[in-house]
């Protein structure tokens, strides 16, 4: 429930979308431009709401774009990509380790969409930039999520016993090797992108290294997670409340997805804020989709 003032039109509808239908409408827009990111969430909203007709009159793709554009396709190629390397990115050196890395795998590697490491890519490849080059940012991002579901799952957060299916991590390692292996994860998709990106001027490494230092802290995952934790079972949260918590806990990491995607191709400073305002909007749909799937979904969906 949402109390206070009524929140715009327009933003509902955006929220009420489903995720994988902006997702369509963003990658068919690759091609066109990165300012395409914004007007697309534009276009879509005032189609539901007719609150923007006026605005969007120049110069905006046909939606035969987005219906012609194999979503599916495109996203089982990179899905493919992110699983090879993820699969190559952890591996036990010597015995002592074998319990965390087998941890960290079983999480990491537990499926899934790979929704982060696809948008990364989609936004190096819309500025020309190399996948290869991409790839341990990539890998990153995964790692930075698959930690945070680690610790949502513990007893002391969401206390969830199934995630995708099967135990979450937890429940067969225990609550302390869970933690640390989620901190584990933490540490490691830094050394992964300082460690295994090649190719790239090292001011944009460092300036990727930021974007996912940010995304993980107090204005990241942290503080969107510990307002949701403030503001669980209460009936009188705030639309504004909301938006900070969604924006922070979930569209942070889908941000920083194209965020650094574009910044490893070089992309402007206007252009990666376009694809940072498109990401934004699609994470809050996640959330609300995400939050449906909560109370709706089977065992097997979660």
């Amino acid at each position: 429930a949402v109390s206070g003032d009524a929140a715009p039109s327009a933003e509902i509808a955006m929220c009420l979308m489903k995720p994988a239908a902006l997702l369509a409408t963003m990658l068919a827009m690759f091609a066109d431009s990165a300012h395409a990111f914004d007007v697309g969430v534009a276009r879509q909203t005032s189609r539901l709401s007719g609150a923007r007709t006026n605005a969007l009159r120049a110069g905006l793709p046909s939606l035969s774009t987005a219906t012609a554009f194999d979503l599916g396709a495109y996203m089982e190629e990179k899905r493919q990509l992110a699983e090879k390397a993820l699969d190559e990115s952890l591996t036990s050196t010597v015995k002592e380790t074998d319990t965390i890395i087998e941890s960290m795998r079983y999480s990491l590697l537990a499926g899934g969409k790979r929704v982060r490491p696809m948008l990364c890519f989609a936004a190096t490849e819309l500025f020309g930039g190399s996948l290869e080059a991409a790839t341990p940012t990539a890998v990153a991002l995964e790692m930075i999520h698959t930690m945070s579901l680690i610790h949502d799952d513990l007893p002391a957060m969401d206390n969830d016993d199934f995630r995708r299916g099967k135990p979450t991590n937890h429940k067969l390692y225990g609550d302390d090797v869970a933690i640390l292996a989620g901190d584990a994860m933490l540490s490691t998709a830094f050394e992964h992108v300082a460690r295994e990106t090649k190719g790239v001027p090292a001011e944009r490494i460092v300036r990727v290294i930021r974007v996912l230092g940010e995304t993980v802290g107090p204005l990241g995952l942290a503080g969107g997670q510990v307002m949701d934790l403030q503001n669980e079972g209460k009936s009188d949260v705030d639309y504004d409340t909301l938006v900070w918590i969604h924006t922070h806990k979930t569209a942070a990491l889908l941000k920083a997805a194209v965020s650094c995607g574009a910044i490893l191709a070089g992309a402007s400073d206007e252009d990666i804020a376009n694809c940072e305002r498109y990401a934004l909007k699609i994470g809050l749909a996640f959330q609300v989709a995400d939050d449906i799937l909560d109370v709706t979904g089977s065992t097997e969906e979660l």
